[in-house]
C-alpha cells in the first residue's frame, strides 16, 4: 500500500527470521501480524499477533520461511523498519529498528513518530497530513 516497488517494506534480521519461522511452524500459523496502536508512556505500541491467513490489504513480506504482515493502518508508520531477535542474560524478544521513531520511553516499550510535514493544497489552502 505504501510500498516503493522492489523494496520490502520491512526487513528482519536472520534471528529474526528464524525465531519468527520457528514460532510460525510451532503454532501452525501462516504469519505474524505487526502493527501499531495508541499507548504507552511514549503514546504509540506495536502490536504482534499470530494470523492464519492474509487480510485483503495487508502487506506481505517473506523472508527465509518467515511471513510478516502488516496492517494496513500500520505500513505508513513501518515502512523502513528492521526487525531484530535479541538474547540476553534477563530478557529475549524482537526489537524494532524503525528509522520513523522520533522518541521512545525508557522502559523500551512504547514510541513517538516523527510527525509528518504538512502541506497546503492548492484548490483550497487547507493543511494535509
Amino acid at each position: 500500500m505504501f510500498g516503493i516497488p522492489g523494496k520490502q517494506a520491512v526487513t528482519m534480521t536472520p534471528r529474526a527470521a528464524a525465531q519468527i519461522a520457528r514460532l510460525m511452524q510451532k503454532g501452525g500459523h501462516a504469519g505474524l501480524r505487526i502493527g501499531v496502536k495508541k499507548g504507552g508512556c511514549a503514546g504509540m505500541e506495536y502490536t504482534m499477533d499470530y494470523v492464519d491467513e492474509a487480510a485483503p490489504h495487508d502487506e506481505v513480506v517473506d523472508q527465509d520461511g518467515a511471513r510478516i504482515l502488516i496492517a494496513p493502518m500500520a505500513q505508513m508508520f513501518l515502512f523502513g523498519t528492521e526487525i531484530d531477535y535479541e538474547v540476553s542474560l534477563l530478557e529475549s524478544g524482537f526489537k524494532f529498528n524503525n528509522p520513523n521513531v522520533a522518541e521512545a520511553c525508557g522502559c523500551g516499550e512504547s514510541i513517538k513518530f516523527k510527525d509528518a510535514p504538512a502541506t497546503e493544497s492548492a484548490a483550497d489552502g487547507i493543511p494535509r497530513f
